[in-house]
């Protein structure tokens, strides 16, 4: 990892222990979920009972457990400029990890099986603590297992859950928004939904927009539970890039 003032150049990383950093202290102003800006999609603008907002509730929640760390995509490059907790850090964030891990039937691992990737696991734990059963959500230890459930209902105009091309739809809140990631990632996004994905996928969960700027949060980026902000198009349009080349968005529809 090369640290510079202010700023840590970062590639997506999703496995592998590394020493922890330094336990963050809190921010004295804690944020306030619900509280919205004129323009911004987030937690204040989904109906509180509905599971789009338990599941963008529990999504921030697990972030500021995990010490807040945020990820900035900035064209091709990507930067931590605050780090926050890691998964192999202590005991009790070991714990959460195993968790995460238990909500996908994978019991013994923990935070200190770094080697295992578990982002997955995170959205099955998140989908699990909003009330989604299993038969709209299957929980599963890599993504691409519940994005081929998706993709084979993809023209069934009542499903809960509906995948599209990034250049389609603009991606909201309790949306999830999903990559490539290893040596295999393509160079330009997808023009048509495949029918069936066998790469290695890392998928996020939008907890806002607000005019060109999108911030999602997901597991294992980076050691840790980390909220992503990245630009959008001037259209509102993921944007594709080498540092993390978007394939697909999944509509959430639940209500």
């Amino acid at each position: 990892m090369i640290v510079k003032p202010l700023l840590i150049v970062l590639f997506l990383a999703l496995a592998a222990c590394s020493s922890a950093p330094q336990k963050p202290e809190q921010p004295e102003d804690q944020q306030k979920t619900q509280e919205s800006q004129p323009g911004t999609d987030s937690l204040a603008s989904l109906p509180v009972n509905s599971r789009k907002f338990k599941i963008v509730k529990a999504a921030q929640d697990e972030w500021i457990f995990f010490g807040r760390q945020k990820v900035v995509i900035d064209g091709e490059e990507e930067s931590i400029p605050h780090v926050g907790i890691w998964e192999d850090a202590d005991a009790s964030h070991s714990d959460r990890i195993n968790q995460y891990w238990s909500a996908v039937g994978e019991y013994w691992l923990s935070g200190n099986d770094c080697n295992q990737p578990w982002s997955a696991a995170f959205i099955g734990w998140i989908m699990q603590a909003a009330g989604v059963s299993e038969t709209l959500f299957p929980r599963a230890i890599a993504h691409q297992s519940y994005l081929n459930h998706f993709l084979a209902n993809a023209h069934n105009p009542g499903a809960p859950l509906i995948p599209h091309t990034i250049q389609e739809y603009k991606p909201k809140p309790g949306d999830l928004i999903c990559a490539n990631r290893g040596e295999d990632a393509p160079t330009e996004a997808i023009e048509e939904l495949p029918d069936t994905l066998k790469a290695k996928l890392h998928c996020d969960i939008v907890v806002e927009t607000t005019g060109q700027t999108l911030q999602a949060i997901g597991g294992n980026v980076r050691n840790s539970v980390s909220k992503t902000i990245l630009t959008l198009s001037p259209e509102g349009y993921l944007q594709f890039s080498s540092a993390r080349p978007w394939l697909l968005i999944i509509e959430n529809r639940l209500d």
